[in-house]
């Protein structure tokens, strides 16, 4: 009896300095393929990625790195990091400098949309393609689940930053957003949500949560300059949202084609972490639309 060996994807799981910080990533793929540069979201890492890496390896060179405050990234207390998305952003293009990288395309969730975006802007010339996956930069993309955050957002006081400590910053709270929309939550591992809330619990986290969602009201100022890099640069672009995140809604996805009539658009029926649910047909989609463009 013979038994054969299932095919399987090697993931390398390291670190490298960059910006003062010892920034975790994932990479997978041959270098020599376009490098599709993976950013997660809140509350995760780059273990969001965990299923669509090896599904798209075999067409790139993939890095996933866990930003500043999430995941294993390690931020040393002597660097006295300021959370905010500007400084994200900041670290993400050391690390890609740090790297090497010159020519690449982004998938974009969630936090990733306004970190990478404030990267892209800045250097355009490496922008190859961009995936947007519940990443918005669009003022209509914006759901009723911000309403506290916006309330926040007027007046920073103790309180208003302890409520969305309570409403969010625990497992429950984490994992109703991987669950919130999704008619098969059976599909959802459990160790996502529970990965994420234990990593939420390290000494510090939940006040690195609370500043950086203080400061998300600074990515709305930064939308103009996105739309504008859309509209320039007319990239290939996939739109591919789960239609019922409350937070990052489909007119958020819609509008991609407004500034970049190129742009294709994609509702998904599942929730704000598509993935979880998706990857399959993720993949299929950014191999479709975005591979032999890049």
């Amino acid at each position: 009896m013979t038994f054969s060996t299932p095919v399987t994807t090697p993931i390398n799981y390291t670190f490298a300095d960059a910006d003062g910080i010892r920034v975790f990533y994932r990479e997978a793929g041959n270098p020599a393929h376009p490098t599709l540069l993976l950013l997660h979201g809140f509350p995760s890492s780059s273990h969001q990625f965990r299923q669509l890496i090896p599904l798209l390896a075999e067409h790139f060179h993939i890095i996933a790195p866990d930003l500043p405050g999430f995941g294993f990234t390690e931020v040393p207390a002597e660097r006295e990091y300021v959370y905010t998305f500007d400084a994200l952003a900041e670290s993400l293009g050391h690390f890609v400098d740090v790297l090497g990288l010159k020519r690449y395309a982004m998938y974009v969730f969630d936090y990733g949309a306004p970190t990478g975006l404030r990267l892209a802007v800045k250097h355009p010339e490496r922008m190859t393609a961009l995936i947007s996956q519940n990443g918005n930069a669009y003022l209509e993309g914006l759901g009723d689940a911000w309403a506290p955050i916006r309330t926040y957002w007027a007046e920073p006081s103790a309180e208003n930053r302890q409520a969305i400590a309570d409403a969010v910053l625990h497992l429950e709270g984490t994992r109703w957003q991987y669950e919130h929309g999704v008619s098969t939550p059976e599909k959802i591992a459990p160790e996502s949500y529970t990965l994420d809330a234990l990593l939420m619990e390290r000494p510090g986290n939940k006040d690195i949560q609370l500043d950086l969602f203080l400061d998300y009201a600074n990515n709305l100022k930064c939308y103009p300059a996105f739309q504008d890099f859309f509209r320039e640069t007319k990239l290939p672009t996939l739109a591919i949202w789960g239609k019922n995140d409350p937070f990052f809604i489909p007119p958020g996805a819609e509008a991609f084609k407004r500034d970049n009539p190129n742009a294709v658009v994609e509702l998904l029926d599942t929730g704000h972490f598509a993935l979880e649910t998706h990857a399959d047909h993720i993949a299929k989609r950014i191999i479709e639309v975005i591979h032999s463009a890049v």
